[in-house]
């Protein structure tokens, strides 16, 4: 009678570093280029396996949550949503970039709470003025005169952030230079593989 032999134990291969998800969480003032900063590094991502989503906060909130205000307490029930959505997303290995002014501290540490450790939190600190003259859709024109109100940084408040994990001042460096940044510390910090430049 023939043996047979049971086939060898296989180990699976670990996951390679850039195939779990995570969240860059990118905060500021309006102008301070949050958009642009997420989609540049989106755009790099793009190049390896798995790419990146770009969570708007602008966007998300007419989509999904037309009914929110600006007063403090709709601005944290945005912040909460949308750091669930990216919770979800980031455990289902999607690489998340999330552009929102997000003031309140609170908020912050809350989105990192909801996100883990796979969370990097980037502050734009930007100063007003600089941010007044980059801004596309002249909030802050509509601030001054008056005819928009909650506006953070005039009406309200932006609280600064106490422990980003970055901190760039758009005003002294290029999107250029910011992308590299944010990227070198995803490298450093075992998120992400080496990116094609």
């Amino acid at each position: 009678m023939n043996s047979v032999s049971a086939p060898a134990a296989t180990t699976p291969a670990p996951p390679s570093v850039g195939s779990e998800g995570f969240v860059v969480w990118i905060e500021g003032l309006p102008g301070a280029g949050k958009t642009t900063l997420s989609n540049a590094v989106a755009q790099r991502l793009a190049r390896t396996p798995g790419g990146a989503e770009v969570l708007d906060g602008q966007q998300v909130r007419e989509a999904f949550f037309p009914e929110l205000g600006y007063s403090r307490r709709d601005r944290e029930t945005h912040a909460r949503r949308v750091s669930q959505l990216a919770r979800i997303l980031s455990r289902h290995g999607v690489r998340v970039l999330v552009a929102m002014i997000t003031p309140y501290e609170t908020s912050r540490q809350a989105a990192r709470a909801a996100c883990g450790a796979r969370f990097v939190e980037v502050w734009l600190s930007c100063p007003i003025d600089v941010c007044e003259k980059r801004e596309p859709r002249g909030l802050y024109r509509q601030g001054h005169a008056g005819s928009l109100a909650h506006l953070t940084g005039l009406d309200d408040p932006f609280e600064e952030p106490l422990n980003p994990d970055l901190t760039l001042d758009t005003a002294r460096i290029s999107a250029d230079a910011a992308t590299d940044r944010v990227l070198a510390h995803l490298i450093a910090h075992h998120f992400v593989d080496a990116i094609p430049p």
